[in-house]
C-alpha cells in the first residue's frame, strides 16, 4: 500500500494535478474575502446611477465567509469532477494498470490508494485555502473562532470527497476519460435536482456547509449529523462499488 501511495502522490506531481488543485483553491481562499470587502466599494464609486450607494449594504464577515465558501466549492466541485476521472479508465487505456496488477497488488487496494492520494491533495488545498482565508477576513473584517473555522473546512473537505468517491466509481465503470466525466457530473446533477426538495437536501452533502457557516457565525441551526452519515455512507458505496465492478473487468 505504502509503494502505491508514492505511485500516486509522484504521478500527481508530474501531472500537474497537485499544483493545479492546490493554486486554484489558493486563490479563491485569498480573492474571496478581498472580492466581499472591496467590490461593493467599487460597483459604489461607478457614477451616474442614482441611488445605488443605498442599495448596497455594508459588506460584512457573513459576506466573506460566503464569497469563501462559494469560489471554493464551484470549483473544488469542479475539480473533484475532472481531476480523478481518469484515474481508473486512463490507467487501463494506457496499460499501467495490467502491469501494476501483475505485481502482487490487490485490485481494492490499487483503488483505494488513488482516492487516499486524491483525498489529500484537496486536503492541503483547503487548508491553504482556509488559511489565507482566514488571515483576509480577520485583517478586513474581524477575527473567527480558528477551530469553528476549521470545522467549516472539515465539513466542506468531506463534501468533496463524496465527489471524488463517486468520479472514481464512474472511472471504474466507464470505457473513456469523456463517458467518466459525463457520469460523475450526471451523479452530481442527480444529487444537485434531488437537493432542491428541503426534506430531502438537509441529508445530502451540501449540506454540511450550510452547517459550517452557521457555527462560524453563530447560528443556532440543527447540527448536520444525518448529511454527515449520508455522506460517509456515498463514499464507503462508491468505493465499495468500484471495487466490485474492477474486480469482475479483464485488465
Amino acid at each position: 500500500m505504502i509503494t502505491l501511495l508514492k505511485k500516486e502522490l509522484r504521478e500527481q506531481w508530474r501531472t500537474y494535478r497537485f499544483l493545479i488543485v492546490v493554486a486554484i483553491l489558493l486563490v479563491f481562499g485569498l480573492a474571496s474575502p478581498l472580492i466581499a470587502r472591496y467590490v461593493p466599494d467599487i460597483i459604489r464609486s461607478i457614477g451616474g446611477i442614482e441611488g445605488l450607494e443605498q442599495i448596497i449594504p455594508t459588506p460584512t464577515t457573513a459576506d466573506a465567509i460566503d464569497q469563501y465558501l462559494k469560489n471554493c466549492a464551484q470549483f473544488g466541485v469542479i475539480l473533484a469532477l475532472l481531476v480523478p476521472m481518469g484515474a481508473i479508465v486512463g490507467e487501463k487505456d494506457r496499460g499501467t494498470a495490467a502491469m501494476v496488477l501483475s505485481k502482487p497488488v490487490s485490485r481494492a487496494a490499487f483503488l483505494l490508494a488513488k482516492f487516499v492520494v486524491a483525498a489529500l491533495v484537496f486536503l492541503i488545498g483547503i487548508l491553504l485555502a482556509a488559511l489565507g482565508a482566514y488571515y483576509y477576513t480577520g485583517v478586513l473584517f474581524e477575527w473567527l473562532d480558528v477551530g469553528q473555522f476549521a470545522l467549516l473546512n472539515l465539513l466542506f473537505w468531506l463534501n468533496l470527497l463524496v465527489y471524488l468517491a463517486l468520479t472514481i466509481f464512474a472511472s471504474t465503470l466507464a470505457r473513456s476519460m469523456v463517458a467518466a466525466g459525463g457520469i460523475g457530473f450526471g451523479l452530481f446533477m442527480l444529487m444537485w435536482i434531488v437537493g432542491i426538495i428541503p426534506q430531502v437536501g438537509k441529508y445530502l452533502p451540501d449540506a454540511l456547509q450550510g452547517w459550517g457557516v452557521q457555527l462560524v457565525l453563530g447560528g443556532t441551526g440543527d447540527p448536520a449529523w444525518g448529511a454527515v452519515g449520508v455522506s460517509l455512507g456515498l463514499i464507503v458505496a462508491a468505493l465499495v462499488g468500484a471495487v466490485v465492478v474492477f474486480r469482475r473487468q479483464e485488465i
